[in-house]
């Protein structure tokens, strides 16, 4: 049985996938900071993305958007201001929070849904 690590580095690499596919370009992958984590950053053209990725295996709760709460985004914005002040060169670009949300099927098949402008800043 995987760990819980393991299956979100699992789903953060179908999701970064995905995004790479769709012309995004990575420029790091989970940024921590003390008050939160960004799990991707990529370019997409000249818009910085910043991404959460959450995965769920069934609906119950609510699903795998639904699973970011205003306490997860805060931590995203803490994370997101870090970034930007530890790596100056970025502040160039606007930035966005996206969400990719990973949910299986009936047959346990992943589906990967990529929301972009997911939340702003309040």
């Amino acid at each position: 049985m995987d760990t819980r690590r393991e299956t979100g580095d699992q789903y953060e690499d179908l999701a970064l996938q995905h995004l790479t596919n769709n012309g995004l370009k990575l420029i790091k992958r989970n940024h921590l900071c003390k008050g939160g984590e960004i799990d991707l950053v990529m370019l997409d053209g000249n818009t910085l993305a910043l991404i959460e990725v959450r995965f769920r295996r069934n609906r119950s709760y609510g699903g795998a958007a639904a699973s970011v709460t205003s306490i997860k985004r805060q931590r995203i914005v803490i994370a997101a201001r870090h970034l930007l002040q530890s790596q100056r060169e970025l502040q160039r670009y606007r930035a966005r929070f996206d969400l990719v949300a990973i949910e299986t099927d009936e047959h346990q098949q992943p589906k990967v849904e990529w929301i972009k402008g997911a939340f702003t800043i309040t």
